[in-house]
Parts: structure tokens; sequence; C-alpha cells
């Protein structure tokens, strides 16, 4: 070999090492024993350790946080097939535990990483190490992030009624459909509640809308405390609210219905320097397989509601057919 020709080998061999020192993404190279060979620039920076103390050291001692067992399983995929690995932050938000870049307005603490494990091999063609590539997503991760949370939020607001914070009627008559569907299929003893406000009309015309509405928000708050985590509990319009009770007979049902009315006619609704009573009047009905509907099933609630008001309000009447 010329000196010409050593020359310039020394030259590319600088640049490659610069631009392995300069290039923004973690590079680690590790041998079969997970011996740091490599350890660049990025690596440093973010770790806050140098090369001359990473080098020849175990990565595991060099870090005892890191998740060793699915690490070492890609390691020992790559060494073994000679391929390339991946992860992405969606599937492991991070290897290491590096600060980001701009965690107050970046949206995120810590960073979050995308993952290669590159097999470099030998002169005898076999993966004599693995270069371990880290790359820096969280700018990514925090858009994707926040665009799904922004989604679920609307998801959230087309489906829930403003005031009351309960399901709005459109999608409560979804879930009451399904279920209708559900009880068609396999049978079950699901029921559903509907009950209104005794004689709101007149705090509304007495006091206001806003005096109405602090009626309404404490019916649904108290209504909200009720339901359990699989029952639907919604506003069906006005004064009017629903619940879905799946999976409870009728028994259970009059007994929600009688927990609730008793629940009400017990509190006291504030409302600046008001403190009103209010009552509900509840009607019940429970799938049956005659049913042809879902919309017939809570015509039969309603019906139910309506035997209830007009046998003197403040109760819970449940659906039976007359005909029998």
């Amino acid at each position: 070999m010329t000196a010409q020709e050593k020359d310039s080998e020394l030259t590319d061999m600088h640049w490659m090492v610069q631009m392995l020192q300069t290039v923004d993404v973690g590079l680690v190279v590790l041998d079969s024993d997970n011996k740091i060979l490599l350890w660049n620039s990025f690596m440093e920076n973010h770790s806050g350790i140098r090369s001359s103390q990473a080098l020849g050291n175990n990565l595991y001692q060099l870090f005892p946080h890191l998740p060793q067992a699915w690490l070492q399983r890609k390691l020992d995929a790559t060494f073994k097939l000679g391929s390339p690995a991946y992860s992405t932050w969606e599937q492991r938000p991070r290897l290491f535990d590096f600060k980001s870049y701009r965690p107050l307005t970046g949206g995120s603490e810590l960073m979050y990483q995308n993952l290669t494990l590159m097999p470099l091999q030998g002169a005898d063609n076999t993966t004599a190490q693995v270069c371990l590539l880290v790359y820096d997503a969280t700018e990514n991760a925090i858009s994707k992030l926040q665009l799904e949370a922004a989604n679920q939020e609307l998801a959230r607001l087309s489906r829930t009624d403003r005031l009351t914070e309960l399901l709005n009627r459109g999608y409560w008559e979804e879930c009451l459909n399904q279920e209708f569907l559900r009880g068609q299929r396999s049978g079950g003893e699901s029921s559903l509640i509907i009950f209104d406000i005794d004689h709101f009309k007149p705090v509304n015309d007495t006091y206001g809308h806003q005096a109405g509405d602090e009626v309404i928000r404490r019916v649904a708050q108290l209504l909200r405390s009720t339901a359990r985590e699989t029952d639907f509990a919604g506003r069906y319009g006005g004064e009017e609210f629903v619940l879905l009770l799946p999976d409870t007979p009728a028994e259970g049902a009059l007994g929600v219905a009688e927990r609730l009315r008793k629940t009400l006619e017990s509190t006291q609704v504030e409302y600046e320097d008001l403190t009103l009573q209010v009552t509900i009047s509840l009607g019940v009905s429970v799938f049956s397989p005659d049913l042809v509907s879902a919309s017939q099933w809570l015509e039969r609630a309603d019906q139910a509601l309506y035997q209830a008001k007009n046998s003197g309000r403040n109760q819970a009447h449940l659906w039976q057919n007359q005909k029998k």
C-alpha cells in the first residue's frame, strides 16, 4: 500500500469515526458477551457516561435497570439469525431512561425511542457484534399520542350530554339496542329504568332555568354514583333519565330504583340561597323474549313510569303484562 493510499484510508476512517460520534442517533456496539465496543456522543450526552467509562464494560452492569430478559432475547436472535431486529416506541416506550430534549414543551419528561439491532459480520461472515441504534422518537410519539387523546375526547363528547356528563340520548339508545340484540341471542335478565323529576316545570318557572339546571346536575350526579361500572346511565331529554342494567333481573332493578328514589328524596339541592327538595318517579322493564324491538322495551318502562306518576309520584313501578 502506497503512502497516498494509507493517507486516504486514514482520512476515510477519520470521517467514519467523526460521523459515528456526531450522528443524532445512539450507537452502541456489543460483542457476544454484551461488552460495549462503541459508545458514541449521543449515548454520552444523554446518559452522562463517557465513552472511556463505557468501553469494555458489560451493558447490563452499566445499566442494571434495563429490561434484560427482553433485550437479551432480541440480541440472541440477532446473533443467531444474522438479521436485524426492531422495536418501536409503541411496543416499548423506551430502552434507556434518557431525559427528553424538551420536557416542558414536548409533553414528556423522558425520551420515546425506536430501536434497531443490526448484525455486524466478521471476516468469516458470522455475526461477531451487534450494533444497537437508539432513535429519539419523542416528537412523533407525542404528536401521535396527542392526536389519539384528542380523538378519544371528541368521541367522548359525541356520546356525552354536556350538562350532566351522562350518556346522551343517541348513544344510550345505541347501547340499549346492543343489549336488546344480546338478549335475543343469549337470553338473560337485563332491565332498564326510566325516570323523571316530579313537578320539575314549576322549579324552572319559579326559580329560573339555572336553578333547574342545578337540580338536573345533582340528580345526574346521584345517578352516576348509583350505577355500576357495567351499567349505562343517560339523560334521555329534559328532566328524564334512563339507566340500563345488564344481567339484572326485576328484583335487582327494583332495588336499584328504590335506592335511587330514597336517596333523592332525602337530598337537598343547594343553589345560591335556595334549598330545593325533589323527588322522582320511576318505571322498570325487564327484557323479555316476546319483545320485538329495543324501542318496545323502552315503551314498557315508560308505561310503568306513567303508572308511578298516576299513582301519586315518588315511587317505582315494574311493567307487567296486563293481559295475563
